[in-house]
Order: C-alpha cells, then structure tokens, then sequence
C-alpha cells in the first residue's frame, strides 16, 4: 500500500483485481488509498490484459511458485526496475517510466 500512496492521484483512480486470494484485503486497500477496486470476471484473463502480460514478464525473475520471501527489498526494488525500463509494446515501444513523465507533464 506504501507504494501506491507514493504514486500522483492521477495514476491512482482504480485498479482492477482478478479473484485471487490475495485480493481479499481490497476493502482495507481502498479505504486507506482512496482508489476504487474492480474485480475481473473469473476465468477472463483477457479482462486483465497488462496484468497477464506483467506476470509473464515477471516470470523471467521469479518462476511460478517462487518464494519472494528470500529476496532482499533491494533485489524486488532492481526486478522493478528492470520492468519500469523495459519498453512495451502497448506503449509504442516507450517504457513504462516515460510514459508515466509523459502522463504527469501534460
């Protein structure tokens, strides 16, 4: 939650969950942020696009089922990093930082 108090209120309007249980906090994710919470259709990973597409992303780091655990904050905050520098496709090939400068300079 530490982490999306930091973000500006114009990146923090929603966020849409799937039905995993590690979703189930989101009323206290809500209030203590002010951003609104949807949740996906079970089994509609299309609905969650970006998400699905992080995941996949995130698996080159940490494979299914990894224990995130014995890794340091410095070694999560160096993988976070790595995938807010990493140009995307959905984004015409900019990374996810510049448009997020592009986004709060306008």
């Amino acid at each position: 939650m530490r982490g999306l108090k930091k973000l500006p209120a114009i990146l923090r309007r929603t966020l849409t969950w799937d039905q995993g249980s590690g979703m189930r906090d989101w009323k206290g994710v809500s209030a203590a942020t002010g951003i609104d919470i949807y949740f996906c259709d079970p089994h509609s990973p299309w609905q969650r696009g970006t998400n699905e597409n992080t995941n996949g992303i995130l698996r080159q780091y940490f494979p299914k089922g990894s224990d995130l655990s014995v890794h340091s904050k410095a070694d999560l905050e160096w993988v976070s990093r790595q995938l807010n520098e990493r140009p995307r496709k959905r984004l015409d090939f900019r990374t996810p930082i510049e448009e997020m400068d592009r986004l709060l300079l306008r």
